[in-house]
């Protein structure tokens, strides 16, 4: 039988295949081999420090001042001067241009802006105290607008600028996070009006000026005339208040040089009153008219100035007529003398 002949036909092919395997596994460890060598040498060229070329010429020493700059001075330093000097720039033109209202106003209104979105918007306000001024007056005064937020409203200064209007003699700010604001207020009064230069004004009791006479609801405040009669007001008055016979009468009372008052009546009577013992001097004139109806008389002043007399001019009308009377009864005394 050709069994060495099956046989070598039969070897064949495994030693084909044999072969084949062997020259993939050569071929995969030259890849292997060549991938580590290549990942190798990316890893050592990052590691290693590039050396530094000497200079073929050596460069000249530094002056002394840039050697010091060099050495002392912070690395950043430089940038860190640059920024500032543009930030000096920017606020060197804003100041220069007229527009630090504007920049601090839009400032605030985006940082209010902001902590409005977050939840620090003023839904909530008290405003406790409140006479004269209305709310929306109070939050003025005080600047406290649509777009304040709580979070950066500064209460004292709203509190100072609350002070500052004359109508307010105090008043106290309390802010409650996240929301809530409350203002609570001391009103002045209106005490009197005051005129000077014919200016007419309204003031408290304390001679403070409140605001110009334009409202008919002070009209029937009592009325002072004179430099100085604001701060003098309250006084006299109080003083004027004890004797309602002459305050009923009185019109106006008038400060005089900033020394003394006059009194001028409905009816336009001028009563000069005296320096000192003012309340003396409006005693007499009660009296005088209980009992003799002073007030209702033809005279257009009383000078009460001199402490131990009392002066009446009458009037134009009252002043001829007895003149006329002293003339009949001195010409009826010569015909009878005759």
């Amino acid at each position: 039988m050709d069994g060495a002949g099956r046989l070598a036909h039969s070897q064949r092919p495994q030693a084909d295949l044999r072969a084949a395997a062997l020259g993939a596994a050569i071929l995969l460890r030259e890849y292997l081999s060549a991938r580590f060598v290549r990942a190798r040498s990316a890893r050592a060229a990052k590691q290693v420090r590039p050396i530094a070329l000497q200079p073929l010429v050596e460069r000249e020493a530094p002056p002394r001042i840039v050697e010091w700059v060099e050495r002392y001075l912070p690395r950043r330093l430089g940038p860190a001067m640059t920024v500032l000097l543009l930030f000096g720039s920017i606020w060197l033109g804003v100041v220069k241009g007229g527009h630090v209202e504007e920049f601090s106003t839009a400032f605030s209104d985006a940082r209010n802006a902001l902590a409005n979105s977050v939840g620090f918007r003023i839904t909530a306000l008290a405003i406790n105290g409140r006479k004269q001024l209305t709310q929306d007056e109070v939050l003025a005064i005080g600047g406290v607008t649509g777009r304040s937020s709580l979070l950066f409203l500064d209460a004292a200064a709203v509190r100072d600028r609350l002070k500052a209007n004359p109508w307010i003699a105090d008043a106290t700010v309390q802010k409650f996070f996240p929301n809530q604001l409350r203002i609570d207020i001391v009103e002045r009064q209106a005490f009197a009006l005051w005129q000077e230069n014919g200016r007419l004004s309204v003031i408290a009791d304390d001679g403070a000026v409140l605001e110009p006479y334009v409202s008919h609801r002070f009209l029937t405040l009592p009325l002072v005339v004179g430099k100085g009669a604001e701060s003098r007001a309250r006084d006299f008055l109080a003083l004027l208040a004890r004797y309602p016979q002459v305050r009923a009468v009185t019109k106006a009372a008038v400060f005089v040089g900033e020394r003394r008052w006059n009194l001028r009546t409905k009816d336009g009577l001028d009563i000069r009153l005296p320096e000192h013992d003012v309340g003396n001097a409006l005693t007499e004139l009660s009296q005088l008219d209980q009992e003799d109806h002073l007030f209702s008389r033809d005279i257009v002043a009383i000078d009460m100035r001199l402490p131990d007399r009392l002066v009446v001019q009458l009037s134009d009308d009252a002043a001829k007529a007895r003149e006329d009377l002293f003339k009949d009864k001195k010409s009826k005394k010569k015909a009878g003398d005759a």
